[in-house]
């Protein structure tokens, strides 16, 4: 069922519907029976309605995943209160996204336009960005070793801890985003290629090889890039929130439709959001073989079953809390995103030299 967690309403059952009563979103969701495949899950095959009540100001935004609807006067309550509604298939991809018109600085916004047209600015941006991701790719990895009783496995983790250790060194200073990008690229491999390593339980169930999208091949690939479009989702909100806009960004090249600095924001959060979450829920035996499908093809996706478990455990892990190395302070992980996002304005205005990203402890 349809759940509120973290200010998030998340809509997973197909044919779901929202409407408003005054300041509060009435939502029904359909029950189907059991094992009706999912091209057959339509309203008027439903056996059940179940209903929930949540006042506006509850929410923050609302993510539709697959066919379900809202009534024009719920997307009015919606834009009314600044929350905005995130269309996604049912694999994670955004579609589209509603506000009401943006309340927001056009200064800020002017700024962070000129800085994306400045070739170095852009690079030394970028540089950070990808120096945040690599060193939290180590991190990871390191704790993956610490963690392992097998010897072959620790010697091929290390090896890849070193590259990506010199990695971040080659950085320093550099601002030729073709040469980021590079760097980028040849750590993503280099992290990938011993990903499996860091799976205790069910390696045989979830074998991975290397990163593979639209479509994953592999459970590990359809779980990683299901993960990334909810991160991807936060980051759009939290820019939208400061006011600078997620489509131009430093680092990713912008494309018609492509969130680049959202994108960008997200590279540090995924291998300590994202991937340690993934391999979490696989060790721990949380996710299993049962809650993915595979389409002809080769495809693999989530069944509705994975998605709503995977969506649980992103917004359990959102609402724990750590403390921010800059700030020394302690905030929800759900906070970090709108935190960096701030950061990032900051350097824009000229407040601090650097974008600093988050590294955890």
């Amino acid at each position: 069922m349809s759940g509120v967690q973290q200010n998030t309403l998340y809509l997973v059952t197909p044919g779901s519907y929202i409407s408003r009563d005054h300041l509060t979103l009435q939502v029904e969701v359909p029950v189907y029976p059991d094992g009706l495949p999912p091209e057959q899950r339509e309203r008027k095959a439903a056996i059940d309605i179940r209903k929930l009540s949540i006042p506006i100001h509850h929410l923050e935004s609302v993510c539709v995943f697959g066919p379900s609807t809202l009534s024009p006067p719920a997307l009015d309550l919606c834009w009314e209160h600044g929350v905005a509604v995130n269309f996604l298939s049912e694999h994670g991809y955004l579609q589209a996204r509603l506000t009401g018109v943006a309340d927001t600085s056009v200064l800020l916004r002017r700024t962070h336009f000129r800085v994306a047209d400045d070739l170095a600015k852009c690079g030394a941006i970028a540089r950070q960005i990808v120096a945040g991701k690599i060193q939290n790719s180590r991190n990871s990895l390191l704790r993956a070793a610490r963690e392992t009783e097998r010897d072959p496995d620790r010697e091929q983790l290390q090896t890849v801890i070193d590259a990506l250790g010199r990695q971040v060194a080659e950085l320093a200073g550099q601002e030729d985003r073709d040469k980021i990008r590079g760097a980028e690229g040849l750590a993503s491999q280099l992290y990938f290629s011993v990903f499996s390593l860091a799976l205790k339980q069910q390696r045989e169930q979830f074998s991975f090889t290397t990163r593979t999208r639209r479509p994953p091949r592999d459970r590990v690939n359809c779980l990683l890039s299901f993960l990334y479009a909810l991160v991807r989702h936060d980051c759009i909100a939290a820019l939208t929130g400061v006011g600078l806009d997620p489509f131009v960004g430093f680092f990713h090249v912008d494309r018609p439709n492509r969130p680049s600095l959202a994108l960008d924001l997200m590279e540090e959060f995924r291998p300590w959001l994202a991937d340690r979450l993934a391999i979490t829920l696989i060790n721990r035996q949380q996710i299993g073989p049962d809650h993915f499908k595979e389409r002809e093809g080769g495809a693999v996706e989530f069944s509705e079953a994975g998605r709503k478990l995977v969506i649980k455990a992103y917004q359990e892990r959102k609402q724990e809390r750590l403390t921010h190395p800059l700030l020394e302070q302690e905030l929800r992980i759900a906070q970090l995103a709108f935190v960096q996002a701030r950061i990032l304005a900051r350097h824009l205005r000229g407040d601090i030299p650097d974008y600093i990203p988050f590294v955890p402890k």
